[in-house]
């Protein structure tokens, strides 16, 4: 056994939530090792991105040059065809007064080209990356984790030692179990089935580079223009209708399509891929869960390895990156050593909490499809506190500014300000089983959550294109913490003010 190599963090897993950690804690000059158990170039499900993610976390990661060369499918906004209007409806980021401009557009990614660009980018900014080895469990000393035991590519078995280890390694995490329970929701309980066609139609004019999720009986179908010739289709059922995959995943995939007209007619002219890595039909269910806890001393977890929720609103990537940022400033912080692990990882905790709570709060009443749209717009409204008229709180929902931290965000009511995280999130102080309340999204507690948001999100944009000159923001919760002003470590508002005297 190979022994002590000495890294300031260990990164497990290089999607795009291990790939952004890693970049963000190495630009603060610390040693970063970044192990990932397949070969690459890895596929990956998770292609519809959100303006959020493009013009926020990429911005601060300095690659969304790297994204326009790569001429990704333009994503103007998304069209569904939900509820009690069995017509399509479109709503484009534009329309909100948070994602006009240069910043109303997202992209439609081919995951193995969008998660090489963040890796690589990593590696410029001095990750060291090892493929193709596989982190069998933690070490240990006393109550901390202090670094993972591994095999390596021939075999071998290895000790790497660090100060925090980073747990970006998806779903299938083998190690996040060391910081809680894996709780699963109630409510989602789904069964995704996918593949990948050649040559399907687009929707017409500017909707040509939308999502599309169309409604049926079952459950739902998203259909994702990656290429001019490649589209990703997936359908959505529950898990009562699990009897359908007994004959066979092309056969079910076949009947789920043959009940949904829309999709039908856009898959009229299409053929199945039968080039790698999409030519296979895939399947993944119970898909929708939450962890008890984020961290523990010495170990963070962030992206699907702490929480995923249904895909209606392609939130996946968007919280691994925005969960990869939060964690890298609780890190950064520790390793210069400001502050302590339970005031840095708790505003970690309290904000990831928070992103991933409104998405699951709106996507239970989404899923009442007996609804108009006017009521989906309610719903927003209702959730976010908002005074905003017609769509704009959906869209900002939509687009990746649930919780107001990468965009500007709705005016905070300062008569409810004061709340204390473990008032909103009492999960953060130790999570049970009955965290998913169903019928909670129009609960005073919600209205509460949604009163403290603030201007953080705009400061996190501007942060993108300009950098340390982004102005200073104000903390989220009670005693809370803000950014520093590159976006790369805590403060305590206090030191803020006296860091810019």
């Amino acid at each position: 056994m190979s022994n002590g190599e000495q890294y300031d963090v260990c990164v497990i897993g290089s999607g795009p939530a291990g790939s952004t950690a890693a970049t963000f804690v190495a630009m603060r000059g610390h040693r970063v090792l970044l192990i990932e158990k397949e070969a690459l170039p890895l596929y990956k499900i998770g292609e519809s991105l959100l303006p959020a993610t493009v013009h926020g976390i990429c911005g601060m990661l300095g690659v969304t040059e790297e994204l326009k060369r790569q001429n990704f499918v333009r994503k103007l906004g998304g069209t569904f065809r939900w509820g009690r209007n069995k017509e399509p409806w479109t709503f484009a980021f534009a329309e909100s007064s948070k994602f006009q401009g240069p910043t109303s557009y997202a992209y439609q990614v081919e995951r193995i080209k969008f998660d090489a660009i963040l890796l690589n980018n990593a590696k410029r900014k001095g990750v060291e990356v090892r493929e193709q080895h596989t982190v069998q469990d933690l070490l240990f000393e006393e109550d901390r984790v202090c670094g993972v035991k591994l095999l390596d590519d021939s075999g071998r078995e290895e000790t790497i030692r660090s100060r925090y280890v980073v747990d970006a390694s998806g779903h299938t995490s083998s190690v996040a179990r060391h910081a809680g329970q894996r709780i699963y929701s109630k409510f989602f309980r789904n069964i995704a089935v996918f593949a990948y066609f050649r040559n399907a139609d687009r929707l017409p004019g500017a909707n040509s580079g939308n999502i599309f999720c169309a409604a049926f009986e079952k459950g739902w179908f998203w259909f994702i223009p990656l290429s001019k010739t490649l589209t990703s289709v997936g359908a959505v059922v529950g898990e009562e209708h699990s009897s359908l995959f007994h004959r066979g995943h092309e056969e079910a995939l076949a009947e789920l399509i043959a009940s949904c007209a829309p999709i039908q007619s856009l898959l009229s002219k299409a053929v199945r891929c039968n080039d790698a890595p999409y030519d296979q039909i895939r399947i993944r269910k119970d898909y929708s869960y939450c962890h008890s806890s984020f961290w523990r001393p010495g170990l963070v977890l962030i992206g699907d390895a702490a929480c995923f929720i249904d895909p209606v609103f392609s939130s996946g990537v968007h919280l691994a990156t925005y969960s990869a940022l939060l964690a890298a400033r609780s890190i950064n912080t520790r390793l210069a050593n400001c502050l302590n692990d339970e005031a840095a990882f708790q505003e970690f905790e309290a904000r990831y909490r928070r992103e991933y709570r409104c998405f699951y709060d709106f996507l239970t009443a989404f899923y009442d499809l007996d609804q108009d749209l006017e009521s989906y717009y309610w719903s927003a409204r209702v959730m976010m506190n908002s005074q905003e008229q017609g769509n704009h709180a959906f869209l900002s929902l939509v687009g990746g500014d649930a919780s107001g931290e990468l965009s500007h965000t709705c005016e905070v009511d300062k008569g409810k300000r004061g709340l204390d995280s473990k008032q909103i999130f009492p999960a953060a102080a130790g999570m049970s089983a009955d965290m998913y309340v169903e019928s909670g999204h129009q609960s005073t507690e919600r209205k509460r959550f949604w009163n403290e948001l603030n201007t953080e999100g705009f400061q996190l944009q501007l942060r993108a294109v300009l950098k340390s000159s982004a102005p200073p923001e104000q903390p989220m919760f009670r005693n809370g913490l803000v950014p520093s002003a590159d976006g790369l470590h805590w403060l305590q508002p206090a030191a803020m003010a006296v860091s810019r005297v």
